[in-house]
């Protein structure tokens, strides 16, 4: 069987989910999958290219293309609410989320973290500005939002079947205009 270059992400991207940066190595890749580190290397030149291309990967099917299925919803609350249950659902099935935050400050990894949370923290600033919040109070809660997310995703990771997702109150709390203080 000859393997694509998608095929090669794919397998990195379950490894990067079930075992961390050190997983993406190109022989135990190959191995796994049953063919020869040459048909891994005819796609990519070395390890660093194979991870830049999962990174992107992970970035273009776990933010951009979330974001396309969440503005299909009418609502700014149920764009909200399908964004928390799609991102949750996914981080469930292996994290490649906590494996990437867990090296934040590798040289491949960091750019692609870094536009991945300002694109994210970006649209749920705009949905919370279309939920009537003023831009500053906005960005506080898209950083909640954002905040909440990691925790949720750290915690089914670390603690599986003991942490469920309180999507509806969290969509609830961070929606509610009645909490918010003027001088907070």
């Amino acid at each position: 069987m000859r393997r694509t270059r998608d095929d090669w992400t794919e397998t990195a991207l379950r490894a990067l989910a079930e075992g961390g940066l050190q997983a993406v190595a190109i022989e135990p890749l190959a191995a796994s999958a049953g063919a020869t580190k040459g048909s891994v290397y005819h796609h990519f030149p070395n390890r660093e290219a194979l991870l830049k291309a999962t990174v992107e990967r992970w970035e273009r099917e776990h933010t951009e293309k979330v974001i396309e299925l969440v503005e299909a919803e009418q609502t700014p609350r149920d764009k909200l609410r399908t964004l928390f249950g799609t991102v949750l659902d996914r981080t469930r099935k292996g994290s490649v989320e906590m494996a990437l935050q867990a090296v934040a400050d590798n040289e491949v990894v960091a750019p692609v973290l870094r536009r991945v949370t300002e694109k994210r923290l970006g649209y749920l600033t705009e949905l919370f500005v279309q939920l009537g919040f003023d831009r500053d109070r906005a960005g506080k809660r898209a950083l909640i939002a954002f905040s909440l997310y990691l925790g949720q995703a750290q915690m089914q990771a670390t603690l599986p079947g003991l942490v469920e997702p309180v999507l509806d109150e969290a969509v609830q709390v961070l929606t509610g205009h009645a909490a918010v203080a003027h001088n907070a």
